[in-house]
């Protein structure tokens, strides 16, 4: 299927690794032009150079040979507001006049909840919430004119199924999804601009590896022996793979995702066990 957004621009953030690498590496074979963000230098440049390469693949499987999307890689901590005013502002980029964002930040630390303090809250709310908001904020009534946009955030499944552990991410999460419930029902759906939230379950990543770690402590259970009970308890029998999710960005980034407005799209293998 052609999603219809080749030679569109995009930025994706947390884009080095994990599932933003995922939504990265889908949209650039579409033909994407991908500003990518993340805080590691090494780890983005890495990846952009794998972007780059998936791109040119991407563009040979169309028969597009000389049209070979653009890969821009910004190095800054998007939470902050220098580090939104420098992706925005990427040299060679579209600015603000951006026509796809998928918004991503590190999860904060699972933990319990006696042991957060003030700052702890703060800094979950400042990256989960406040920062996908800012950034919808800056680019949202660009896409309205243009009559075109996607919005994209990467939540968790937590938002519709708290874990114990993640409270600061369930929190945080939850905010952000009853802004979104509103502003994507406000007008700029009829202007051709969706906000939708993707909420990834178990998926083998860097993020899993930590949950994991905290997860083992309270059973104590070895990494293989907490790895094969927690696969037990998805029916698909396995944690998902950032391929598999950037398929389903890219998806939702797409021409043919235009009625797909305001919704919460739970990727977790049928984890969560309600009908609704």
């Amino acid at each position: 299927m052609d999603l219809g957004i080749a030679g569109k621009w995009a930025l994706v953030c947390g884009a080095s690794k994990g599932l933003g690498l995922g939504c990265a590496q889908a949209l650039v074979r579409e033909g994407v032009n991908l500003v990518v963000n993340a805080r590691g230098a090494d780890a983005l440049h890495q990846a952009a150079s794998r972007l780059i390469a998936a791109g040119a693949d991407g563009a040979r499987a169309r028969g597009q040979n000389n049209s070979q999307p653009q890969v821009i890689a910004v190095v800054a901590d998007i939470t902050t507001p220098e580090g939104r005013a420098a992706v925005l502002a990427a040299p060679g980029g579209p600015g603000a006049q951006l026509d796809i964002v998928v918004t991503n930040a590190g999860g904060p630390p699972p933990g319990d909840f006696r042991d957060w303090d003030r700052d702890a809250w703060l800094a979950a709310v400042e990256a989960n919430m406040l920062t996908p908001i800012e950034l919808i904020r800056a680019v949202v009534d660009g896409m309205a004119q243009r009559g075109f946009g996607r919005i994209v955030n990467i939540t968790s499944s937590s938002v519709k199924a708290p874990i114990d552990i993640l409270g600061l991410s369930n929190g945080a999460r939850s905010g952000l999804t009853g802004f979104v419930a509103g502003v994507a029902r406000s007008g700029i759906a009829a202007r051709g601009v969706t906000i939708n939230n993707l909420l990834p379950g178990r998926f083998d990543t860097d993020r899993l590896a930590a949950t994991l770690r905290a997860a083992r402590a309270q059973s104590g259970r070895s990494d293989d022996e907490e790895r094969r009970v927690q696969q037990a308890r998805i029916p698909a029998g396995r944690f998902g793979t950032a391929e598999e999710f950037g398929a389903i960005c890219a998806f939702l980034c797409s021409v043919h995702a235009g009625y797909i407005v305001g919704q919460n799209v739970l990727a977790d293998g049928g984890a969560y066990p309600g009908t609704f």
